[in-house]
């Protein structure tokens, strides 16, 4: 059944070996080219009526683009039709209905970034009709709201928000209005339905249109209030419950990202599910009865961690609605079942797809028998599997190159802090046996939740030698709020902290060699570097610094709002102004840095590298030495290529700091293009084997 091209399956013979084998440390067995490419494969959609299967790919090599392959389900062997959107790119594509695909578009049309949140590229929404073969469109970004299962040919759609990319969340964006119209698919136009405004900027519709709840700050009060409806309704209706943002303690239902109405009984308009913490440490699913404004049953609660997310009926093309799973995170993204039938097919698939690890069914046919089944986890980088007349294949995979055994296992543990705090943790341990070189890896945000199924990062560096940690740090979202508002003004300590006690933990297990250590993130995850490299005593033989906010307390200045509440405001100066800032503590790096940076990165701006290389060159330290490295499109280096552009060195181990500009760059994954990734990938295992400790990591 598979149908990837016969030149993809040649060269991942070519370049990728079929057994596994031990690297030698900072020396990955899989080639730095097959990490560096871009997905293969993005989406895999399945129409309601069973007859076809759309999907977006490329062959993730320098230059190439996604374009959309639609087959039909009586002969998999070849497309039906391929489709692009040139100039522009396709970034996503799902099907409404049996005759229509939906999704968005960008192209890159600007060169610099002129202020927070600026992106370079430009976008637009489109739909593609089946029968007539013709695209429509709109221009701008918008999200698919709801099907509207009165209106055939049109859906609910809203203005996009901010790109978190998962490296980070845009904490006033709940707060910013958007609009929301009903798309026609047939010719590209759009209806204002509802514009947001201060006093209701978002809504959820429930699943036949109608708008049903609500969350703003009140102007002029700074607290938090939810408005409810009735279809039907002509006004809102508000909760007496309100939270005060000027208080630290009610930031978490705001920055935490999943508080609120998250779903509806389809049996029962009258009644809804909300996920909240509701005085309690661990937020859970209850009902919501729209009638008297009170919340009913507690539906679900998990002792460990939050009720984040529900998951409802796979046929909802058959009309089916019904919540079947509340989510919460895990040593995986973990389920409590309502649906037993759900249950069961997911079962049954978790016992047919090799090494199944986060399943989900992300579209069936309207009759039931047909579907797309994705699977994500350690040893698969993400594949597709189609279920059709009884049998099942795979048919996609967004790394056909790596195989499961070149691919390592990733543990879930709970470590004690420094004051007792329990912090959960996931390890990637390389293959081999230890004590490993390791890299501590944090996560962005602060605020994210983050589960480690495939991470692209961890498993490189496991497979160049090295185990990964990657710590929920105090701050991190979906271990409790307790967990959240113990990080109120620990950036740079606690937190930081966090960080280390991890090291500590895994060289008392005997697992890691205390001489041995690193720290490489990304946008916070890279501040965080940076203030390892000025610790003492020092843990870490060197420090990679991503998309780094060196500058918080620069970056507040710009980017503050006079309208945020204190608390939100205050939590905002904490980051740096009350927190650590790594760029006024210059004097205290001790060991070698790498800081790496898109030019083009519109959440953490380029200015933070070069202010800090600035800072770096004015500091004039015995021993530091500063160099450039500019890798652009075609011009990264290649494997085992110094980053120096000028073939400047240092002394291994002595403290000093190099920069790599990635042209063209912006802040989120999706954006790092196959040369951005060969850069990065090459610059880091160089940093580590050359340059970091006395005899490198």
């Amino acid at each position: 059944m598979g149908i990837r091209k016969i030149s993809l399956l040649a060269a991942a013979c070519m370049l990728a070996p079929l057994t596994a084998s031990v690297a030698a440390t900072g020396v990955p067995t899989v080639p730095i080219d097959v990490w560096a490419m871009r997905d293969n494969v993005t989406s895999v959609d399945i129409s309601p009526d069973g007859q076809h299967v759309a999907m977006l790919k490329t062959d993730g090599r320098a230059g190439s683009e996604y374009v959309l392959e639609i087959y039909k389900t009586t002969d998999l062997s070849k497309p039906w039709r391929r489709l692009n959107a040139d100039p522009m790119e396709l970034i996503s594509a799902r099907f409404i209905g049996d005759d229509y695909l939906f999704g968005n578009a960008w192209q890159v049309v600007d060169k610099t970034v002129d202020g927070p949140e600026d992106d370079v590229r430009r976008y637009k929404t489109w739909s593609y009709n089946l029968k007539t073969n013709k695209f429509s469109g709109s221009d701008g970004s918008f999200n698919l709201v709801r099907l509207l299962p009165n209106e055939k040919d049109k859906v609910l759609i809203a203005t996009d928000t901010p790109n978190d990319g998962g490296f980070g969340v845009d904490p006033f964006a709940a707060f910013t209005p958007r609009s929301y119209y009903k798309y026609d698919l047939s010719d590209g136009t759009k209806e204002l339905v509802l514009r947001g405004n201060p006093e209701h900027p978002t809504v959820v519709f429930d699943n036949e249109g109608n708008p049903r709840f609500s969350s703003s700050v009140k102007p002029g009060s700074k607290k938090l209030t939810y408005y409810y409806r009735m279809p039907g309704d002509n006004g809102w209706k508000e909760l007496p419950q309100q939270y005060d943002l000027d208080k630290q303690e009610n930031l978490y239902r705001v920055l935490g990202g999943f508080h609120g109405l998250v779903g509806f009984d389809p049996a029962n308009p009258s009644i809804g599910y909300w996920i909240d913490n509701r005085g309690e440490d661990k937020a859970a699913l209850w009902e919501f009865d729209f009638k008297t404004g009170q919340f009913g049953r507690k539906l679900y609660s998990n002792p460990n961690a939050d009720v984040v997310d529900v998951q409802t009926s796979s046929m909802y093309w058959a009309g089916e609605t019904n919540l079947t799973a509340a989510v919460y995170p895990g040593a995986k993204w973990e389920r409590h079942w309502f649906d037993p039938e759900e249950k069961k097919l997911y079962d049954l698939f978790a016992k047919f797809i090799p090494n199944a690890h986060d399943l989900n069914i992300t579209s069936r046919s309207r009759d039931g028998k047909s579907m797309v089944v994705s699977n994500r986890g350690p040893r698969d980088p993400g594949s597709y599997w189609l279920f059709l007349d009884g049998k099942m294949g795979k048919i996609a995979s967004r790394n056909p190159l790596l195989k499961p055994e070149q691919l390592s296992d990733v543990e879930f543990i709970k470590y004690p802090a420094r004051d007792g705090r329990m912090i959960p943790a996931y390890v990637t341990k390389p293959k081999g046996k230890g004590p490993f070189p390791l890299i501590v890896l944090p996560h962005g945000g602060p605020h994210v939740t983050e589960v480690v199924s495939y991470d692209e990062w961890g498993q490189f560096l496991a497979n160049a030698g090295y185990m990964v940690v990657q710590p929920q740090y105090r701050m991190s979202v979906g271990w409790g709020e307790d967990h959240f508002n113990s990080a109120y003004g620990q950036h740079g300590l606690k937190m930081q902290d966090d960080k280390d006690d991890a090291v500590t933990h895994l060289v008392k297990q005997g697992l890691v060699d205390p001489n041995r250590v690193a720290m490489f993130g990304w946008s916070y995850g890279g501040y965080a570097a940076l203030v390892a490299s000025q610790r003492s005593p020092q843990l870490y033989q060197c420090a990679i610094a991503g998309a780094a906010v060196a500058d918080p307390e620069k970056s507040y200045v710009k980017q503050r709002s006079p309208y945020a509440p204190k608390a939100l405001d205050e939590w905002a100066k904490r980051r740096g102004m009350i927190g650590i800032n790594p760029i006024k503590d210059l004097e205290k790096t001790n060991i070698p840095v790498l800081m790496v940076h898109g030019d083009v990165d519109r959440r953490v701006e380029y200015w933070h590298l070069k202010d800090y290389r600035e800072g770096m060159q004015k500091a004039g330290l015995t021993g530091r030495v500063t160099v450039d490295g500019i890798a652009a499109p075609g011009e990264g280096p290649a494997a085992g290529e110094p980053l120096s552009a000028n073939g400047a060195s240092a002394a291994p181990g002595r403290p000093f700091a190099k920069f790599l500009t990635l042209k063209g760059a912006d802040h989120f994954y999706n954006t790092l293009m196959y040369d951005h990734q060969k850069a990065l990938y090459t610059g880091m295992l160089d940093f580590l084997r050359n340059d970091c400790g006395p005899g490198g990591l």
